[in-house]
């Protein structure tokens, strides 16, 4: 018998419009935009995430449940996607399959070397692509006889996810400006500009990443506080 409402969930079997419940989905991703737009594609395909920010909560997560589907981001904040890429592929974790994911769309083909079953680039926003990805990682009992295509297949995140992920940006400019840190953020930005469709974080992130070392302390105050009139836009009226 199940012991709370989430077992009774995941024990359901697939349905045309929600194929993908009873998978639960482990997320490995650092921006709260990237995480909205995954837990909104979830939710409206029936899936149950998990979601870790780095690859030691990653780990705890593992110990903890057992999810059917690893979606791993490859740049975290310590460490990279494809470490993690590596040891799930030879563990025996009882995934079913890993979904590496990346704002920088160059990595394929490493994120397939490290173990990867699939990889999507970052925006993701289609629910049916999203579906199908996972639904083809899934043996073949577990996957509904037809799909229903969603009213809407695009899903939005809330701009308050990416006002936090600008905060996290303006942390990590306060922070250590050291080599490891600041290429860090430097793929954040990058990553989080493409998935936002935001070309101005895109510029950002390109000018810091050209930016020498003894020059980083003076360039963080100014990108600080361009992110800072970025958030106040994004504020609530």
């Amino acid at each position: 018998m199940p012991e709370t409402l989430e077992d009774l969930i995941m024990m359901q079997p697939p349905t045309a419009d929600r194929p993908l419940l009873g998978t639960m989905i482990l997320l490995v991703e650092d921006s709260r935009h990237s995480c909205e737009a995954m837990r909104l594609i979830c939710q409206r395909s029936g899936a149950r995430i998990r979601r870790a920010e780095s690859l030691a909560s990653a780990a705890r997560h593992l110990r903890s449940y057992r999810p059917r589907i690893a979606v791993i981001d490859l740049g975290l904040p310590d460490g990279s996607g494809l470490d993690l890429i590596a040891s799930l592929s030879r563990s025996e974790s009882g995934v079913d399959g890993i979904i590496a994911i990346s704002g920088d769309d160059t990595l394929e083909a490493a994120a397939f070397e490290a173990g990867a079953d699939s990889f999507m680039a970052k925006p993701l926003t289609s629910i049916t692509a999203f579906q199908r990805k996972v639904l083809n990682l899934l043996p073949a009992g577990q996957r509904p006889e037809k799909l229903t295509a969603p009213l809407r297949d695009q899903v939005a995140p809330d701009k308050v996810a990416l006002r936090d992920d600008l905060a996290l940006a303006v942390d990590l400019l306060n922070g250590r400006h050291d080599a490891t840190s600041w290429a860090y953020l430097c793929g954040f930005l990058a990553s989080l500009g493409k998935d936002a469709d935001d070309p101005a974080l895109i510029r950002l992130a390109g000018e810091l990443d050209c930016t020498a070392v003894q020059q980083r302390p003076k360039v963080a105050l100014s990108a600080r506080r361009t992110l800072e009139d970025r958030m106040e836009e994004l504020a609530p009226v």
